[in-house]
Order: structure tokens, then sequence, then C-alpha cells
């Protein structure tokens, strides 16, 4: 089963996902957009991106575990897909922006499916990535690449939460670090692309 994109939505996403290679912090540039839907993505991207930044910095999110900058990535796909030092970007356009998708559905279902297991303290937890889950959705629903079936990535969530509340924090904790990590990587890919680099 192979994923696609049409060319108008691979047009958007280009433009939606053009963020700042220089930053340190990796926040995204303002985008030039020239219509309605086009300003409610690139907000949206925006949106996830410095919530992601700021959720990190709570004391909540990591509550009574080792200090640490351990990380845990989903896989290596997008990052082969889309490094921007990577010559294949010129070929792999499409499978760089299928895989930001299929990275959103993962992290979709991994909060959503965190948030319905037995929790530490849910009274932090739940506003704490709330708002995390709700951008991502809202992207999913409204920027999303088509998926079929047979390729959702959100069937990879489905049994990281089998653990008691301590074990699954400190996954959580390291899933969010990565997550922070993933959305460098994939500013840093697209700022490259949008730059007309990759044409060259």
């Amino acid at each position: 089963v192979r994923q696609f994109l049409c060319a108008p939505l691979l047009l958007l996403l280009l433009q939606l996902l053009a963020f700042n290679c220089g930053s340190s912090t990796a926040l995204p540039l303002p985008l030039p957009l020239g219509n309605e839907k086009n300003a409610q993505c690139a907000q949206l991207f925006k949106s996830l991106l410095l919530n992601v930044t700021e959720l990190l910095k709570s004391e909540d999110l990591c509550y009574g575990l080792m200090k640490s900058t351990e990380v845990t990535l989903r896989s290596a796909e997008t990052v082969q897909a889309c490094v921007p030092s990577d010559a294949q970007v010129k070929r792999n356009l499409n499978k760089c922006l299928m895989s930001i998708m299929k990275d959103l559905a993962y992290y979709d279902a991994a909060i959503e499916t965190y948030l319905e297991s037995p929790l530490y303290r849910p009274e932090k937890e739940v506003p704490l990535l709330s708002p995390t889950l709700s951008i991502i959705q809202n992207l999913r629903k409204n920027c999303s690449t088509i998926v079929e079936e047979g390729q959702d990535s959100s069937k990879e969530a489905a049994n990281l939460w089998k653990n008691d509340s301590y074990v699954n924090r400190q996954k959580m904790c390291k899933m969010m670090r990565g997550f922070h990590v993933r959305a460098i990587t994939i500013n840093r890919a697209m700022g490259y692309i949008s730059s007309g680099e990759h044409r060259k």
C-alpha cells in the first residue's frame, strides 16, 4: 500500500512548514500566506512547536523523576527522509512530508492513550498535555496528508502505557523530549526545502 500527496496539498505543506533553520530554540518564522486556510494551518504548526517548547519547561511533566536528558524517538524515518544535509531530499520530498504526518499520528495516539491510563497526578498532567493533543489533532484534521489505514503509525502507540504510573511517566517524559528533537529536525528540514536549495 503506497501513500501519496496531491500536488496542491504538497505545495500547502511546503508553505506551512517553512521554519527558521538558525534558531537554537527552533522557533518558526512568519510565513507569507495567501488565504485563510493556509494561515490557519501555519498557525497550528507554529503553536505546536511553541507548545512543546514550553511544555518541556514545566516541572509537572517529569515530576518526581531523576534529572535526565534521555530522549525516545519513534523511528529514524523522518530524519532519513527530511534531514537538510541529505541529498536524497530531492527525491524524497513526498516521503518527508508524509513521515511528518505519520509522526503526528503517532504522538496523537500516544498522548491520548497516556491521558486515558492511570495517572499519578491527573490534575496536573491532563491540563499540561491536553493542549498539545488538541493542536496535533487539529493539524491532522485540517492539514493532514492522506494516510491509508494500513500505514497508520498511530497503531504503534497502542500498547505504550501498560506499566505503572511511575514507569509510564518516565516513558512520557523521554517521549516528549524526543518530540521536541523531532520538531527541530522537521524545522530545519522544511527551512531547507522552502529555501529552494533542494531544487538546485
